[in-house]
């Protein structure tokens, strides 16, 4: 059982301390936009992804504390000011602290396959959960997927042809192993050097 570590860093945040829906214009201290990445790892993709976007205020949750305090390293030694990091679940954390209709971009990044059969019922992304979160996007905002496990990728890419609000940024292909642009985890990488495939997806939710 690994130790719990206390993780003290000013882009850490306590879901507890924050209102519903919290006011990440005050947190952030600016009217930035917000975008949220669930699962953020080790932060190697959002360290990057948020140098990139300055103008762009992120939200990285991750439900397991070694995640988040690797994270927060990272951001702190890049010094970062527009990421803040917290150890929440997805649903729950969305659904209490986001602000309807706020999200321009959401990002999923290789998230738990429960490659066995029996468990695959587990897995965060179906079609419930886009229905779900569809209601946090704001118009025109992006959603991205992507995954290290075939079944998963062609999953969430046939779920996402049929579901409303939405439009394929990839079409005609419905998903792809190469997206241009995209920073690459160091799980990507390895994975992709041992010549296997990632299945990136990416949605528009359309202005309806």
């Amino acid at each position: 059982m690994q130790s719990f570590i206390q993780i003290e860093s000013p882009n850490y945040l306590r879901a507890e301390n924050l209102d519903k829906p919290a006011d990440w214009q005050a947190i952030f201290g600016n009217d930035n936009p917000i975008a949220l990445e669930i699962g953020c790892g080790i932060g190697d993709f959002i360290v990057l992804t948020a140098a990139d976007r300055p103008e762009t205020n992120f939200i990285a949750i991750d439900f397991y504390n070694k995640g988040c305090y690797k994270t927060c390293r990272r951001l702190d030694t890049r010094e970062l000011k527009n990421v803040r990091v917290l150890r929440e679940e997805a649903r729950q954390f969305i659904t209490e602290r986001i602000p309807k209709g706020s999200l321009v971009s959401v990002y999923i990044n290789c998230p738990d396959p429960w490659p066995k059969k029996r468990h695959r019922k587990r897995r965060l992304v179906n079609r419930a959960f886009m229905e779900f979160l569809r209601e946090y996007l704001a118009p025109g905002a992006d959603l991205f997927f992507a995954t290290d496990f075939d079944d998963y990728g062609t999953d969430v890419a046939d779920l996402m042809t049929g579901l409303e609000g939405f439009e394929n940024r990839l079409s005609p292909d419905f998903y792809r192993h190469e997206l241009e642009g995209y920073h690459l985890s160091k799980y990507m990488k390895k994975f992709m050097a041992q010549g296997k495939n990632i299945y990136f997806v990416h949605y528009r939710k359309t202005r309806i």
